[in-house]
């Protein structure tokens, strides 16, 4: 069904701007002076980017451009709309017109449509895999097929609004060391491009040995004042070569696994991988999914190569009537408390629970990690800084000291 973007009068002669799907522009014109909307001006969106194929559509990539916490409002909103006793397809009509993206307007309007032409939410959201995610739409057609779609995307929007939290409370934590790190580089690329070769030209017709500090940091603001763009292309050129490594099954697979080995930063990356892990599968299993198809989506979410290799160990392990717990012990790559805590969760039949536990545990561990790392970071950061620009002020003063100490 056709999608029109139109511009039009209320009642009290405000203008609006919306969109609304219909067979026809006549028709949609029809449906707004029903809804006691006056249009002004009205004209159908064309999808130049979607792909026609008899069964499917894509629109990626005009609809790629939603943001995870719309989503998350979205979704919330729908649960609320259904649970107030509303049929889908009128909870996506409310929906649509009170979403401030155009994107996301369009989006839910091609899902609604796809919905009246017979197909299910749960298929209908499938078709933009961008915005939503195997989890998001799997959960859908749980609660679809157990009749409780509303307690699902509720649920959706808590795990949705929890990982958002997580994911800024990480980047807040590190915006101010990664701020002084980028800054402390710039002040020291600055000194040694062009401060430091202009002092230190003045030693250059000095008949006098020159301490070895000193040459050394002539030698070093030389490279960099001569050679400082070339400097620049070896950067750019390593980290696109490190990236295009990065993306192939190898190099990914050695990248995580040098990941979780590094001090500090590996546990950390491993207590967010396991708190994804935990808070996935548990309401993926709360609402219906079985275990080994929960395991198949919570593989491809962990974003940790030989995590995701462990998943899919311990999903066979499984399928062959092991429990969860024993099968993921023996990867020896989860923490042995999470290990601990599936077990009692298997053994006492609450294990959605337990998992949403474990989620809160590392979560909040994570939380105190990243607090206590960049409280690290900005004494050590500095106490760098303050050791290369000392050594910059005494390289230059010592051959200063010295000609001071021929002239008495």
């Amino acid at each position: 069904m056709p999608v029109y973007e139109y511009t039009a009068l209320d009642i009290k002669g405000k203008t609006i701007s919306g969109i609304i799907d219909a067979d026809s522009s006549r028709t949609a014109r029809q449906k707004l002076r029903t809804s006691k909307i006056f249009p002004v001006s009205i004209k159908e969106v064309h999808d130049t980017s979607a792909i026609k194929t008899p069964k499917s559509f894509s629109f990626r990539g005009s609809f790629s451009r939603v943001r995870p916490y719309e989503v998350s409002m979205m979704t919330k909103q729908l649960a609320t709309l259904l649970g107030a006793g509303l049929p889908l397809v009128s909870a996506m009509d409310a929906l649509i017109s009170q979403i401030r993206s155009q994107a996301f307007k369009k989006m839910l309007a091609k899902i609604k449509d796809s919905i009246v032409e017979g197909n299910s939410f749960a298929r209908s959201l499938s078709l933009f895999p961008g915005t939503f995610s195997s989890l998001y739409v799997n959960m859908v057609k749980a609660g679809e097929t157990s009749g409780a779609l509303d307690i699902v995307l509720e649920r959706l929007a808590d795990i949705t609004e929890k990982q958002e939290a997580l994911k800024n409370r990480i980047r807040a934590a590190m915006a101010y060391p990664i701020l002084m790190c980028c800054i402390g580089m710039l002040v020291l690329f600055l000194l040694l491009t062009f401060i430091v070769p202009n002092i230190t030209s003045i030693f250059s017709d000095m008949n006098q040995t020159l301490p070895a500090p000193t040459l050394f940091l002539i030698k070093i603001s030389g490279i960099f004042k001569n050679y400082w763009w070339m400097i620049f292309i070896v950067l750019a050129v390593i980290l696109f070569a490190l990236n295009r490594i990065r993306r192939t099954a190898k190099g990914g697979y050695f990248f995580d696994k040098i990941k979780l080995l590094l001090p500090r930063f590996g546990l950390l990356a491993k207590k967010i991988a396991v708190a994804r892990f935990s808070r996935t599968l548990g309401s993926l299993l709360e609402n219906g999914v079985p275990m080994l198809s929960a395991l198949e989506i919570v593989r491809n979410i962990v974003d940790n190569a030989l995590i995701s290799d462990a998943i899919e160990e311990a999903s066979k392990e499984v399928g062959k009537g092991q429990g969860l717990g024993p099968a993921l012990a023996g990867s020896k790559i989860f923490p042995d408390l999470t290990i601990q805590m599936i077990q009692v969760g298997e053994q006492s039949g609450k294990l959605e629970a337990m998992l949403d536990k474990i989620a809160d545990v590392f979560e909040n561990e994570v939380e105190n990690s990243i607090m206590s790392m960049t409280s690290l970071l900005e004494p050590v950061m500095i106490l760098i800084m303050a050791v290369i620009v000392g050594f910059i002020v005494l390289s230059i003063c010592l051959p200063i000291f010295e000609m001071s100490t021929l002239v008495r």
